[in-house]
């Protein structure tokens, strides 16, 4: 009997050619249409489901959480630019590959691509080469925002390298192309926005509205699975936090002080791309 732990590269030979069998299945049944919602051997074409936010926004645990639930399929930044509709295409093969471990027989049922959602988490205004695509019936949007302290806070952890006005100018732009996205989309049936600190206060109206939004069998749960890019830099938030599966609602005090102009724009600008996503998109939580 041979045994394929004493033959390591024999193991190594045979795991790459299942590995690429495995991806040449999913590349073949994505692209075998024109169509770039829909796949071979499905019935119906798959739905585009678009994280739009900013970082240091929450958007990783809203990632987990959508996640969960079995009609949804994604794992964080893939980086995509978008420039054509045929680039979902691209999205469908990164995300069946990136998102399923082939190490056992039961692991093949993730070839079923049964999934009603692909998700992705755009972050930044240059990956959205195409705005039209923000017009797709197929395509359906989440916006997330943080108010400005917490953000800039937390991006000066992430980034120390780079000073106030520079991390400032990053948030300001990112924060008025949101408010120009919801504006184009101008559809409430295919447009969410939440803030971070709703999905902390008001777990349980948010999960509601999403369930409501998204038209998913099962609902959302506070725990979530850890993934295999879970704390991966250049996926999603790299720090401990989201690896404990669960959210975690003790907010850190903020010790940066920012100067006065800086603080007051800030504020000026959430408040104006609240004001805006709430007009033209539906509100994970009522305004009171």
């Amino acid at each position: 009997m041979i045994y394929l732990s004493s033959y390591p590269a024999l193991r190594e030979q045979i795991r790459r050619q299942k590995n690429q069998a495995i991806q040449s299945y999913f590349h073949r049944r994505i692209y075998h249409h024109d169509n770039p919602y829909q796949i071979w051997g499905r019935s119906h074409p798959l739905r585009v489901l678009l994280i739009l936010s900013h970082m240091r926004s929450g958007s990783s645990l809203l990632t987990h959480i959508l996640s969960q639930n079995p009609a949804i399929l994604g794992y964080g930044e893939t980086h995509i630019t978008y420039q054509t509709p045929q680039d979902i295409k691209q999205l469908m093969v990164k995300v069946y590959w990136q998102c399923h471990d082939f190490r056992q027989l039961s692991d093949l049922k993730h070839l079923r691509m049964t999934h009603h959602y692909v998700l992705d988490k755009v972050l930044h205004n240059r990956l959205l080469a195409d705005e039209s695509l923000l017009k797709q019936p197929q395509v359906s949007v989440i916006f997330l925002i943080r108010e400005p302290t917490s953000t800039l806070a937390s991006l000066q952890k992430l980034k120390p390298h780079l000073d106030y006005p520079k991390q400032f100018f990053y948030y300001k732009n990112r924060l008025l192309t949101l408010g120009r996205y919801a504006e184009l989309i101008h559809d409430k049936e295919r447009s969410l926005w939440l803030t971070y600190d709703q999905i902390l206060d008001e777990t349980e109206t948010v999960f509601n509205q999403l369930h409501a939004f998204l038209g998913t069998d099962s609902g959302f749960s506070e725990q979530y699975q850890i993934m295999k890019t879970t704390g991966q830099k250049g996926v999603g938030d790299s720090h401990g936090k989201i690896k404990s599966g669960t959210i975690i609602r003790n907010k850190p005090t903020s010790q940066v002080h920012l100067p006065q102009d800086i603080q007051a724009e800030a504020e000026d600008l959430y408040q104006s791309t609240y004001d805006r996503l709430y007009n033209f998109c539906t509100a994970g939580v009522p305004r009171l």
